[in-house]
């Protein structure tokens, strides 16, 4: 049978549902297999997931004459209903695991090519036909936020500033990973050593952070920083920038998407040579030397 045009769909179509990294790929997988086989198609996608693409509140079911759900459990009354809507749609469901033959979502399929399930041989995910990029991967950004230090009360413009800085990552081709310099052996999702945390940081691509010590220790691992200063009229984090000869460094007052989109650029372009110089040659330590002096003078002061 030749196809006019398929529909792919799949837990990435309901609003309810979730588009997780393994079904995007099986999807992608499905797509070249479609592809392939000369078919037309089209993917419905949550609006949720991706606002203003074709969903399954937009689609036009008689448009199509093939329906196929990739990945997932094949239950659930939302896949259940696909078969109302597309009843005329030869319908299958492929690498997804079957729980319950006998429901509904799994019966009204015309075929199901199951990758795991009641009494079925598994079968290797669709993912597992994609390989990762070699080259062009998005850059690994680190967050160390705070919403906290509360001691600078009205000068404070942290939930501002983190709020800001979030939403534009969030529409940044990058893979974003929260940390946080907190440390604590008996909570699993933090650092319990200091050298744990920079085993992270020395295998991301940009820092970004309001926090003093998250510019300190990104530039003491090598890894360029855009700095964040919460506090009006600036504070620590403004200092410790020029104290490490830093520039990567915006005033709440001043920060904005142009501004992030400069130093963006400017990380990835220039930051990485200046980060490694930071960490190859540490700058003076003033601090260490006036404490020494001070011991110094402590202990002949205690020797007459």
């Amino acid at each position: 049978m030749r196809y006019r045009r398929a529909l792919l769909t799949g837990w990435f179509s309901f609003v309810e549902g979730e588009a997780t990294a393994g079904d995007v790929l099986a999807l992608r997988r499905a797509e070249e297999v479609v592809r392939e086989a000369g078919v037309g198609y089209d993917v419905a996608w949550s609006p949720g997931f991706r606002p203003g693409e074709l969903s399954l509140e937009t689609v036009r079911p008689d448009e199509y004459d093939l329906l196929l759900f990739v990945c997932g459990p094949c239950s659930g009354p939302q896949t259940a209903a696909l078969h109302e809507r597309f009843a005329h749609c030869h319908r299958v469901a492929v690498g997804v695991s079957v729980v319950d033959p006998a429901e509904p979502a799994v019966t009204g399929f015309h075929e199901v090519i199951a990758r795991d399930g009641h009494s079925r041989e598994p079968a290797p995910d669709l993912s597992v036909g994609t390989r990762p990029v070699a080259d062009g991967l998005p850059p690994v950004v680190a967050t160390l936020l705070t919403t906290g230090q509360h001691e600078y009360a009205g000068q404070r413009r942290h939930e501002e500033t983190v709020r800001r800085v979030t939403s534009w990552l969030g529409a940044r081709d990058c893979a974003l990973l929260e940390l946080e310099t907190r440390l604590d052996t008996r909570d699993w999702r933090l650092c319990g050593t200091p050298e744990q945390l920079d085993a992270v940081l020395a295998r991301v691509d940009l820092v970004v952070t309001n926090r003093l010590h998250g510019l300190v220790l990104a530039l003491r691992a090598g890894v360029p920083a855009i700095a964040v200063d919460p506090v009006a009229g600036g504070a620590k984090v403004s200092a410790q920038a020029r104290a490490l000869d830093w520039p990567a460094v915006v005033p709440a007052e001043r920060l904005d998407d142009q501004v992030l989109a400069y130093w963006w650029e400017w990380a990835r372009r220039e930051g990485r040579s200046r980060a490694a110089a930071h960490a190859a040659a540490p700058p003076p330590e003033p601090l260490a030397r006036a404490l020494r002096a001070c011991l110094g003078d402590a202990s002949r002061r205690a020797g007459r």
